[in-house]
């Protein structure tokens, strides 16, 4: 019985000794958390992601690219979202702005960790603009194909110099003289730029239909179609580096803007852009029993399509 009674004497004196010494108490406090860091950080009009660095533990950066486009300049650049380490704070919160429109471009803010000590980030904003944007005049388009490049059987060819195997009428010289147009209507939460393009039908008003006439008569527009006639929609997605072209019927073709340099296709075959140009990779079929006629490159093997430009305006 006497040993009954010790042992619950023994579990009270334990219960009141927990509930007088809170083990969660400290780290609600926060006594222990030395943290400081700016783990995200977005501002209004901020191309793709910024880079935090902890440089040591009183100092950081943050580098950011703002699109000037869209504002008057840098002076009161808003932060839409910033995420710290657990308990820390900052000296510049959600809604407020910073002033970047100095000799440096850059700002400084202060986090704070729950035990009091801080890491002072200069931050850095550089002027983004959407060099897509502009109007461009058509100079060319070029196809790649060919089944068996290994063996003689690719080829890089412009659709106007194969006149006889398209439409006089609808053939691919009518894009020739046709103007893209490209204007930019926003960034996406990922910091990709989108907007408007149209494609006008220049001075003779046509578009091409992309048929092969030849043997047999086959619609090849699901290759060659890759930027919507009229108005249609772009997407640049600067993370994989790509364009995406969104039709009025919301079918997309995803390529990229090329810069002036020359492309080696391997097996003896290349491509010089003077410009620039946009360029498609393109899923066609070998066929064996076509090989080295134009039939194949075109209709049954293309592998890639530039559409060459100049930036006029």
């Amino acid at each position: 019985m006497k040993k009954i009674i010790y042992v619950l004497f023994a579990a009270m004196a334990l219960m009141q000794t927990s509930c007088q010494n809170d083990p969660l108490e400290d780290i609600d406090k926060g006594n222990w958390n030395n943290e400081r860091n700016v783990l995200e950080i977005k501002f209004e009009n901020q191309v793709g992601n910024a880079q935090v660095v902890r440089v040591d533990d009183q100092t950081g950066t943050i580098n950011l690219a703002i699109n000037v486009d869209a504002v008057p300049n840098l002076s009161n650049i808003v932060i839409k979202e910033i995420v710290l380490s657990y308990g820390a704070k900052s000296s510049i919160k959600e809604g407020e702005a910073l002033n970047f429109e100095n000799a440096q471009n850059s700002a400084e803010l202060t986090v704070t960790s729950p035990t009091g000590k801080s890491r002072k980030y200069i931050v850095t904003a550089s002027s983004f603009r959407e060099t897509l944007v502009g109007t461009y005049d058509i100079d060319n388009l070029i196809v790649y194909g060919g089944t068996g490049p290994e063996y003689g059987g690719g080829a890089v060819l412009a659709m106007k110099d194969k006149p006889w195997i398209w439409s006089a009428a609808e053939g691919p010289d009518k894009e020739l003289d046709n103007q893209l147009v490209f204007e930019m209507t926003g960034i996406t939460e990922d910091g990709n730029t989108y907007g408007k393009i149209t494609n006008t039908a220049g001075a003779d008003g046509k578009y091409a239909d992309f048929v092969f006439v030849g043997t047999p008569v086959t619609d090849v527009k699901k290759f060659y179609r890759q930027i919507p006639v009229g108005e249609g929609k772009w997407l640049r997605n600067y993370a994989t580096g790509t364009i995406t072209f969104t039709f009025a019927d919301g079918t997309t073709k995803v390529g990229t803007f090329e810069n002036a340099g020359t492309e080696n296709l391997g097996n003896g075959s290349t491509k010089t852009i003077a410009h620039n140009a946009f360029a498609f990779n393109l899923n066609g079929t070998d066929d064996w029993s076509k090989i080295y006629s134009d039939y194949d490159k075109f209709v049954k093997k293309p592998r890639r399509f530039w559409i060459d430009v100049t930036k006029v305006e």
